[in-house]
């Protein structure tokens, strides 16, 4: 057989292997860049460095390269290879960094009986993205006078990508809204490519809703919908508790978040799972933005209406901003005319 025939034969075997090599070093490459940003000239000099690594080998398998090229430039980026994988392993979560303030504390839960006891509920007053006067507060709520769960959802990146969120509801107008979030540091803003790379831990927010949700239709100027979740007071009771267990787990033991497998619709999903086992995966679990569609086509939302129509009457930014300039009740004036809403939640 000659050199030739030979070579034609492994090309498609040189094809595979030059692809996974390049996928690899467009990998490590962000890895490296996601975790160094505070040292930008090691952050350039490793990138590189890996990057020329893994593009020799891309190259030598394209025989542009001597024999004994290509088996140094295996042999470097081989080595290469294993200290990124070991250095990889040494990344571990933590609680104990110099965090920005909205995320400064962690959620703990305490259940009595049918009295649950949140320390470090959020309630902020937020008067622009970046002013703001900082509260935490210790609450206590009534599980006997649970009564709702509201799917909440906050869109900042295009329709199909939104922040997911659930409110429950209580006797009396007292609502308390979860939130699982990137937990950030000072020097830190979100990047969901970053989200892919252990960029960030997780933290399970517990908030009230003039802070949590107010923030994001009227400082930030994201579109925020609100819809009502058609489900029993028993399950709504089960949900609630799942993310008090929730975060308490993460209390214990922190974790990393990740924009794809680990994220406030994931959360969501997970926890309903729990309830009801045989909930389907579905495509709008990654896009995000499409989640209330995903739930409306499973009847969890209010009967009687096309998604289209909910989604219309549960856009809350218009009568938000009007509660800031009236000093209405929040809670009450973004459930005007929402669907599933009883007239006593929406009238003082």
């Amino acid at each position: 057989m000659s050199k030739v025939t030979q070579k034609v034969r492994h090309l498609p075997m040189r094809l595979v292997i030059g692809i996974a090599v390049l996928l690899l070093t467009a990998w490590g490459a962000l890895a490296l860049w996601h975790q160094m940003p505070q040292h930008p000239a090691a952050r350039w000099i490793a990138t590189l460095a890996w990057s020329a690594s893994g593009l020799s080998v891309a190259v030598s398998l394209a025989g542009l390269l001597e024999r004994r090229t290509r088996r140094i430039a295996g042999f470097v980026f081989g080595a290469a290879t294993a200290a990124l994988l070991m250095w990889w392993g040494t990344l571990q979560p933590s609680h104990q960094r110099p965090w920005a303030d909205d995320v400064a504390q962690l959620l703990e839960a305490g259940i009595d009986g049918s009295h649950v006891h949140l320390k470090n509920v959020r309630n902020f007053e937020w008067r622009s993205e970046t002013d703001y006067t900082p509260q935490w507060e210790n609450r206590t709520y009534d599980l006997d006078r649970l009564r709702s769960a509201d799917l909440v959802l906050s869109y900042w990146m295009g329709p199909h990508i939104a922040h997911t969120l659930v409110s429950f509801g209580f006797d009396g107008g007292e609502r308390v809204v979860f939130s699982l979030e990137i937990r950030k540091e000072r020097h830190e803003s979100f990047s969901a490519i970053g989200g892919f790379f252990r960029q960030f831990e997780q933290i399970l927010v517990a908030a009230d809703e003039r802070d949590i949700v107010r923030t994001r239709s009227n400082a930030r100027g994201e579109d925020v919908y609100l819809y009502r979740l058609q489900m029993s007071q028993a399950n709504v009771r089960a949900l609630f508790l799942e993310y008090l267990h929730a975060a308490n787990e993460l209390r214990r033991t922190p974790r990393f978040y990740n924009t794809l497998t680990s994220n406030c619709t994931t959360i969501v999903f997970e926890l309903a799972r729990l309830i009801a086992p045989a909930l389907p995966a579905d495509y709008r679990l990654l896009l995000s933005g499409h989640f209330a569609e995903y739930i409306h086509d499973l009847h969890g939302l209010t009967p009687g209406h096309r998604y289209a129509e909910l989604q219309a009457l549960g856009h809350i930014n218009e009568r938000a901003l009007a509660s800031d300039a009236s000093g209405d009740d929040f809670s009450m004036s973004i459930r005007q005319g929402v669907p599933g809403v009883p007239a006593d939640e929406v009238s003082p």
